[in-house]
Parts: structure tokens; C-alpha cells; sequence
């Protein structure tokens, strides 16, 4: 019987965490079960003894994956196997990657993969929140190079209390849902959404987050001790020529440090750096560049990074002459492509979103049938980054895990200023056309003008700013840098992304790649970012100040009515024979749903003639005839004995010959009454027992006059008055 290592986390709250490893996967390098209720992952992780020839990055390849036996499920579709990843389940994957990969060595360059799978759920507890802390767990009693222990947390503020680690159930009422990943001393990652929370706040619910990940990195560190990994494998994945790194720094570093000050564009400054390098490599043969052409461009990569650095640090100049809090220029426009519903371009500095808009009906709604989750989305947002946006000679090869990344910020910045009960599915796409750093944002700020042209009724527009930080000795030296370019964010230390309205942040990412990061940092980060996103609300706001008041002509038009829900069935009829026959009727696009114990039918067209004459229909199905109420009918059949009229869509009533007029009649047709007529009844009765309806018209009819026998022509007018007023009477009854 093998006899597994356990130990547990307690949450504080009555719940734990167990971590169990030398029972599952021993094969692996590390491999951990993490249970937390009934949901269970087992992260199991391998590392390549070798790096590859010619590799100077760190290859790790993280990949988390959900079981549909989990739930007890089928996965859908005609294989019934799971397939490629949901989008769920790449963006899990690139939080545990966001939070991991900073911390392997610098020098460490063999393949990592991590394996994250979830093998058993009862549907409750989140296991995105937990997939950080496996991974973490399976790379501590490995003994693979890692400078960690991690751990990653969900938190989330319901009814003004934060909450570690929430269930499904609990995050629907949460304004402040973010995931938090870190070491014992320093925060590595953050993610998540929020309803227009300050700064503080959210600071706040950061602090919170990692102290129940210093815990939980604690106990990672005494299961090592238990399993005996504390002493990590040898490797030399390097081999370095200091004279030459010398040699590159010396005749490099000035000319370097000159074009960085230059304040050149993109290209300019790119082509600049390149000639510096070409010309310290002409000193070399062919034959000697074989061998030192990698290593010159590590060592070339260094000075670049370094004299950046400096020309901020020393001088406060950055690389395109900005001061660090100030913004690129922006310019934008609306209402640009005139076959969306809505469009737009936001371009700020060398970064350029085109993003459109389209309206849908119920039909055009995301299924979604995760693991966890079967569920409909009526708002999407497609982020896409071809490679022609930064000048590459390259093809593009579907959409990548950077592009869903992207794509959800984006979604989760704009979702919560979305009108409420809303009729319209809602689609978003962002091409990036340039980019040169934080082209997410610039999907946030064009994605706010183009449901603006559309006539989207959003609460209040959103705008996003990327946000640097160059930093030294442990933070004691530091400037934030504010609209962060790509060789920023890349020579950084810190990409931190905000986004939210003038009342506050709808959703943030924040990546660090330093150790040190102080609260201190990140507050003056906030505020900078604060500064930085209402200037550029302000210029969004120039180009258009408010949602247009209409939607665009060629936009579908949808009107919603909530009718009983015994009233369902009879709108659809018979084998959908009713609803097939208005929408057929009318040009119309119908749809019908139960929502909350009510029927929810949103009718669609492209004119509003078709819509009202199908919003009338279906009000006539679901209206309760009334005694005494006039209605407009149309002649179904004539019988000898009267003729039967459809006085509302699907009820039909009886109107007896002699209740058609105030003559005596022998057959219907006498005064032209033909099938197909419209005509003009009264209900009169309904049958308790039968509920059958019978109608007149006559009632609606000015009463014949009596012939009065006295002659005097007083009595003639009274007797004509009189006569009016009967008619009066009858045809208001």
C-alpha cells in the first residue's frame, strides 16, 4: 500500500486545501493532488536535461486541462473525447504561465512542460484559483531549478467582506473579483474585474490575497523538506565569453545610449539599432561569427536593456522623448466603415485599433458548453493581432493563447457598462492594425467609440493605459512610466494594464518580472494610471461625446415582451406551427424563452412595420378576451347559420346570422360578407361551460329609426334626437 505525503492548507474559515504527492504520476519529476472539497487537480511536471542547442530563452509550456468526467459529464459534439482547449482553459493556463516563468533562473533553458488536469468537481469550488498552487507544488518536490515556491488565489469583495477563494455561487454577487499570484515576498501577477472600485480598494484586496498566499507557499516549502527536493538539479545551459561581453559593452554602449535619448520612431530607432550591431560585427570573419553571432546578440540585448534603463533612471528620458507620465498622441475617429453597426480607430502613437461593432438577435448567442459550465454569452469580444501590425513578413496562423488573453481583458473592461437587459447580442471585433505596446487598451478605448456609433446605450465609456516601471536596487530607485511602449514593456520591469470609467477601474492585469515590488510602487502606479486614463477619456469623449440616440439604419431592430408563461405554448403552437406562420407573415425573426417562471419573445426585423404588426399577433394570443371589448376580425368560414371570425390570433368566435344586422337576414351573404373580410365585432358572451365565444356586429350598427304615425314636426326632431342618442348608447357599449 503506497503511503502518500500529505499536508494541509487551512483557509481560516473552516475549509483546507490538502496537498498529496508519491501517490499519482511518479514518473514525472513532480507531480501533486490538490483537494480542496471535492475538486481535485493533479499538476505534474517534467524538465528536459539538456537545453537545445542554441535556445538562450526559457521554453516552459504550461497546459491545464478539464475532464468531463469531472462533473459527470459527456463532452459534446460526435467524438465525445475532449478536444482542443476552451478559451476557459487557455486563460488558466496563462495565469499559472504569467506567474511561473519569471522565477526559473535566467540562465535555465531546458523545456518545462506543466500539466494541470482536473479530474473530479461537484461544480462549486473554483479550480482555476487553485491551478497556480499545483503547479507550484509539483515544481517543489521536483528538483527542477525554480525560484519559487507561488501561490495563486481568487478574491472577491461580497457585501463589502473579501473572500478567499469563492464558489461560483458567492462570485455572482461580488464587485471586486481578481486573481492574485505570488511568492512570500513579492507579488507576481494580478488579474481580474471590478465595478468601478477605487484605486484603494483595490490595493486592498490585493494585500489580502497575499497573505493567504504566504501561507500557502509555507506549506509548500515544508512538503519539499518532507519529500526531499529542497537541493535542486545541476545544469549549464551557458557558456559565456566575458571578453566578449566586454568588448560588446565598450564599443556599443555610447552609440546605444545615443540613439535611445534620440526621441526616434519606432523603425527609425529599430534600424538604428541594428546598424550598431552589423557594424561591431563586421570586425569579424565569417567563420568566427558562426560561433559568436548568439552570444554577441545576448550581449547586445544587455546593452540595450541597460542603456534604456539608464536614459530613464539618470536623465528621465524615454525612448521616444516622453516624459515619463505623459501620453502619445492620440487621434480617433467614428462611424469609418459604413457597413457595420458600429465602427471605429483609435490610434495612440504607433498602437492603432480598428474595431467594429455588430448587432444580433438571441440566434446570434455564444453557446458555451465548458466542463463547468453550459451557459449563453450575448456579448463577445475578438481581439486580433496580424502580423503585419508590427512590419512582419509572416503568415497568420489562426488566433493564439495572446490573442484570447487580449481579447478577455478587453471583455471584462467593457462587460459591466453595458445596458442592462439588453435585446441585442453583442459581437466586438479589434483588428490591431499598428502596434507598438498596449494594444489591448487601445481595443478598450476603440471598442468604447464603436458602441458609441452604434447606439449602444453604455453606462458610462470606458478608456485603459498600460502602465511601465524601471526599477533598481530593490526598488529603491524607480520611475513609473505612463503609455508604455513595446521596448518598455519588454526591457521592463513591470506591465501593468487599468482600465475603468471616471467612477472607478472595471478590470486590470499586472505582470511583474522584478523582485521587490513595493506597495509603495504599485499605489504611485494607481494614481499615475488614474491621471493617465481620464486624458485619454477626455480625447475619446472629443471625438464622441455620447451614445448616438438611435441605432444605425441598416442595424435589425428587436423589441422584447415578457408574457405569462402559460402562454408559451401558445405562441409557438402546435409543432411551431403558430410562430412559423407570423414570422413568415410578418418578415420577422421570433424567438421565445422561459426566464424566471415568464416567457421572454423578442421579435427582429429590419423595419419597424413588420415588428409592430408581429408584436401585435403575439399580443393578441396572450390577450384574455373581455366581455363588452371591440375587436377587428377577419372572416374564417361561413356557415348557413352565421359565419365564424378569428377576433384574435388563434380564438374565434361565433357570429350568428342574426347578429350581423338589424335586418332580417337568410343568408350571409346577403350584405357581402365574404371569407378573408375584416370586419368590426363586439364581444357579446362566453360560454362558462364551453368557452366559446359569441360576437356581434350589429350592436356596432346605427339602430334603424322607428317611423313615428304623428305628423307635428316637433315630434319628428325629438323623435330623430332620440334616435341619435339610442345610437350613441349602443355603439359605446
Amino acid at each position: 500500500m503506497i503511503d502518500p505525503i500529505v499536508k494541509t492548507i487551512d483557509l481560516g474559515d473552516g475549509r483546507t486545501i490538502t496537498l498529496e504527492t508519491g501517490k499519482l504520476a511518479k514518473q514525472a519529476d513532480g507531480s501533486v493532488v490538490v483537494r480542496m472539497n471535492n475538486t481535485m487537480l493533479l499538476a505534474a511536471v517534467c524538465a528536459a536535461k539538456d537545453a537545445n542547442p542554441g535556445v538562450d530563452f526559457m521554453p516552459l509550456q504550461v497546459e491545464y486541462k478539464e475532464k468531463f468526467s469531472a462533473f459527470g459529464r459527456f463532452p459534446g459534439g460526435f467524438m465525445k473525447r475532449e478536444g482542443r482547449a476552451s478559451d476557459y482553459e487557455i486563460l488558466t493556463c496563462r495565469l499559472v504561465d504569467r506567474a511561473l516563468r519569471p522565477l526559473f533562473p535566467d540562465d535555465f533553458h531546458a523545456e518545462v512542460f506543466v500539466n494541470i488536469i482536473l479530474y473530479s468537481s461537484d461544480g462549486q469550488d473554483m479550480p482555476d484559483a487553485l491551478a497556480g498552487l499545483a503547479a507550484s507544488a509539483a515544481l517543489a518536490v521536483s528538483d527542477i531549478p525554480f525560484n519559487g515556491p507561488i501561490s495563486e488565489v481568487r478574491v472577491a469583495r461580497i457585501d463589502g467582506e473579501f473572500v478567499v477563494n469563492p464558489t461560483f455561487k458567492q462570485l455572482e454577487n461580488a464587485d471586486i473579483d481578481i486573481m492574485v499570484g505570488a511568492t512570500i515576498d513579492n507579488i507576481m501577477m494580478v488579474e481580474g474585474e471590478m465595478d468601478e472600485v477605487s484605486e484603494s480598494e483595490m490595493l486592498e484586496a490585493i494585500k489580502v490575497a497575499h497573505e493567504a498566499i504566504k501561507h500557502q507557499c509555507r506549506v509548500q516549502l515544508e512538503l519539499s523538506e518532507l519529500v526531499g527536493k529542497t537541493v535542486k538539479r545541476e545544469y549549464c545551459h551557458e557558456t559565456n565569453d566575458e571578453e566578449l561581453r566586454k568588448d560588446v559593452r565598450e564599443k556599443c554602449y555610447d552609440k546605444v545610449y545615443a540613439i535611445a535619448k534620440s526621441g526616434s520612431g519606432k523603425h527609425e530607432r529599430t534600424e538604428a539599432f541594428e546598424a550598431v550591431v552589423e557594424e561591431y560585427k563586421s570586425q569579424f570573419t565569417e567563420e568566427e561569427l558562426e560561433e559568436k553571432a548568439p552570444l554577441i546578440a545576448k550581449y547586445y540585448h544587455d546593452v540595450e536593456k541597460e542603456a534604456m534603463r539608464r536614459c530613464i533612471l539618470d536623465e528621465g528620458i524615454r525612448l521616444d522623448g516622453r516624459q515619463t507620465n505623459e501620453i502619445r498622441p492620440i487621434w480617433s475617429e467614428v462611424d469609418c466603415l459604413p457597413g457595420p453597426h458600429g465602427s471605429s480607430i483609435f490610434t495612440r502613437g504607433e498602437t492603432q485599433s480598428l474595431s467594429t461593432v455588430t448587432l444580433g438577435t438571441k440566434l446570434d448567442e455564444k453557446i458555451v458548453d465548458d466542463v463547468l459550465c453550459s451557459d449563453k454569452e450575448r456579448f463577445m469580444l475578438h481581439y486580433n493581432f496580424p502580423p503585419f501590425s508590427t512590419g512582419e513578413a509572416k503568415p497568420q496562423r489562426g488566433v493564439g493563447r495572446r490573442e484570447i488573453g487580449h481579447g478577455n481583458l478587453a471583455h471584462r473592461a467593457l462587460k459591466n457598462m453595458l445596458p442592462e437587459n439588453y435585446p441585442y447580442v453583442i459581437r466586438i471585433v479589434s483588428d490591431i492594425l499598428e502596434s507598438n505596446g498596449s494594444s489591448s487598451m487601445a481595443t478598450v478605448c476603440a471598442g468604447t467609440l464603436a458602441l458609441m456609433d452604434a447606439g449602444v446605450q453604455i453606462k458610462k465609456p470606458v478608456s485603459g493605459i498600460a502602465m511601465g516601471l524601471i526599477s533598481e536596487n530593490k526598488g529603491t530607485n524607480y520611475a513609473v512610466l505612463s503609455d508604455i511602449l513595446g521596448d518598455e514593456d519588454h526591457l521592463g520591469d513591470m506591465d501593468f494594464k487599468v482600465t475603468g470609467t471616471r467612477d472607478g477601474i472595471t478590470a486590470t492585469q499586472m505582470d511583474i518580472k522584478v523582485d521587490g515590488l513595493s506597495y509603495e510602487i504599485l499605489e504611485k502606479a494607481l494614481a499615475q494610471a488614474k491621471e493617465g486614463r481620464m486624458y485619454i477619456l477626455g480625447k475619446l469623449l472629443e471625438t464622441i461625446s455620447e451614445p448616438r440616440p438611435d441605432l444605425k439604419p441598416h442595424a435589425p431592430r428587436i423589441e422584447v415582451l415578457i408574457i405569462p408563461k402559460e402562454f408559451i405554448g401558445a405562441v409557438i403552437g402546435p409543432g411551431g406551427k403558430i410562430i412559423q406562420g407570423m414570422q413568415e407573415e410578418t418578415g420577422t425573426t421570433i424567438t421565445i424563452e422561459e426566464i424566471d417562471g415568464y416567457g421572454r419573445v423578442e421579435v427582429s426585423a429590419n423595419n419597424k412595420d413588420s415588428i409592430e404588426m408581429a408584436m401585435a399577433k403575439i399580443k393578441g394570443i396572450v390577450a384574455v378576451p373581455e366581455v363588452g371589448e371591440v375587436y377587428e376580425g377577419k372572416v374564417r368560414s361561413i356557415m348557413p347559420y352565421g359565419c365564424f371570425v378569428e377576433f384574435l390570433p388563434g380564438k374565434d368566435g361565433l357570429l350568428h346570422i342574426s347578429e350581423i344586422d338589424w335586418k332580417r337576414l337568410e343568408t350571409v351573404e346577403e350584405i357581402g360578407i365574404k371569407e378573408g373580410d375584416m370586419i368590426e365585432v363586439k364581444l357579446i358572451d362566453i360560454d362558462p361551460k364551453s368557452g366559446k365565444f359569441k360576437l356581434s356586429r350589429k350592436v356596432l350598427l346605427p339602430r334603424p329609426e322607428r317611423q313615428e304615425k304623428s305628423g307635428q314636426q316637433g315630434g319628428g326632431h325629438q323623435s330623430h334626437h332620440q334616435g341619435h342618442q339610442d345610437r350613441q348608447h349602443r355603439g359605446n357599449r
